[in-house]
């Protein structure tokens, strides 16, 4: 079992090894997620209408 005040010694030195993004990475990277967040959404939008508008069809030819 190990020491807390090891430990705490360890989790400092790991943290001090991190590489923090800059504010301007945190931006850029924000900005594509909601970018591609949006364009995955029109693409589940826009193929959701066009199977719903080929089941319409097939429907009231059917019907």
């Amino acid at each position: 079992m190990i020491n807390p005040f090891v430990f705490m010694q360890q989790v400092r030195a790991e943290v001090s090894r991190v590489v923090w993004p800059t504010r301007k990475e945190t931006a850029i990277t924000t900005v594509m997620v909601f970018l591609m967040a949006s364009i995955a959404a029109l693409f589940f939008f826009l193929s959701d209408q066009i199977i719903r508008l080929g089941l319409e069809g097939i429907l009231d030819f059917v019907a």
